[in-house]
């Protein structure tokens, strides 16, 4: 066991968190699937792995709660002594559109409460043991609204933007210790997300002409929790069809 390469993936039992998870399994990690409250999702995502040859486990916690969050990353170490996650992916996060002049105290707190809590206690929690091991990855997924911002996401740019100010930050203080950390800034993708937006007018505005699949995010995931992109850290890169 001490031999077996994890990675966590939060937000693991849909959409863009899923497709990451499959396609890190596929390259050899074990992968811990994190989730909230939608057992069933996070189920048939386990299974989807382990049907496909993939290992996986599910650690359920509220990436909105310190307390929760370190009682389950505690009780996972107790349970696999000598190893250590060595991938991971920040992936959970809500939205509650809706203009500013509108938007309630809730809606905003919210949405960066979920970002910005689970990025602080997960990544603290787990950043030792990459430190120690002198390898690992981070990879944090915000958004193409965290970069150039979009109207209506007042609360979930200012996240995702936390977000990636959070990264190139940490990037400088662990790169000599070969651990990186970068940010994929998807735009808009064909999710369960997604599904409330107009996706035939938002295409006008994207240059490609279309909605991305979650499999292109988790495609460039994939590339930079590699051996290959050991000298790619501090970066935010979009998958946004042009958009940014």
């Amino acid at each position: 066991m001490v031999n077996t390469a994890y990675a966590l993936v939060t937000g693991a039992s849909r959409g863009i968190g899923r497709s990451i998870a499959e396609r890190l399994a596929r390259d050899g990690y074990t992968v811990i699937l994190n989730y909230h409250s939608n057992t069933s999702a996070a189920e048939a995502t386990k299974a989807a792995i382990e049907a496909a040859g993939g290992s996986a486990e599910l650690l359920p916690f509220d990436v909105a709660d310190g307390k929760a969050i370190e009682a389950a990353l505690t009780a996972w170490d107790a349970a696999h002594e000598g190893a250590h996650i060595s991938v991971l992916v920040n992936n959970a996060g809500i939205r509650r559109d809706g203009l500013m002049v509108f938007m309630g105290e809730d809606d905003w707190h919210d949405v960066l409460h979920t970002t910005t809590e689970g990025l602080y206690y997960i990544t603290h929690h787990v950043l030792p043991a990459m430190v120690r091991a002198r390898k690992g990855r981070i990879v944090n997924i915000a958004s193409i609204s965290g970069v150039s911002g979009l109207p209506g996401q007042a609360n979930y740019s200012a996240a995702k933007a936390a977000l990636i100010g959070a990264t190139k930050a940490l990037s400088k203080e662990v790169a000599v210790r070969k651990v990186t950390v970068n940010a994929v800034a998807p735009g808009f993708i064909a999710t369960d997300m997604t599904a409330d937006l107009d996706e035939a007018e938002l295409k006008k505005n994207i240059p490609a002409g279309r909605f991305g699949q979650p499999e292109e995010v988790a495609a460039l995931v994939s590339f930079l929790c590699s051996d290959e992109a050991a000298y790619i850290t501090g970066q935010v890169i979009a998958v946004a069809g042009g958009m940014g």
